[in-house]
């Protein structure tokens, strides 16, 4: 009986630690939030597709395949070609995941994922 009590209040210990006490209750999802959950990962992994597509095109395209044609430009003295593989990739990246975030908070919001207080 005392190992039973132990138990019980290690448990305890575990859930208080793990589970906020104000932390909301999930109900279960009707079939009408499934379809929601649905379109919203639909339109989540196309526009995931396409800003995918665009960092592959700068970064590969520019970088590799129209390098030659790029660098009959320069910037601060560096071929285009050159500078798009080093830096203009990169750039274009973090203005991607930028784009991403703004884009994903826009399509929580639509779909009542969006997070509160903010």
């Amino acid at each position: 009986h005392q190992q039973n009590e132990s138990l019980h209040s290690t448990y305890y210990f575990l859930v208080d630690l793990t589970i906020p006490r104000n932390a909301p209750i999930k109900q279960p999802m009707n079939s009408e939030s499934v379809s929601n959950a649905k379109v919203y990962w639909k339109k989540n992994l196309n526009l995931v597709a396409k800003l995918l597509v665009v960092w592959f095109s700068v970064s590969f395209g520019c970088g590799i395949l129209f390098k030659e044609q790029l660098d009959q430009f320069t910037v601060g003295g560096a071929p285009l070609g050159f500078w798009m593989a080093q830096q203009g990739s990169i750039i274009c990246f973090v203005a991607l995941l930028i784009i991403y975030s703004c884009l994903m908070n826009k399509l929580d919001d639509e779909h009542g994922y969006g997070e509160e207080g903010e």
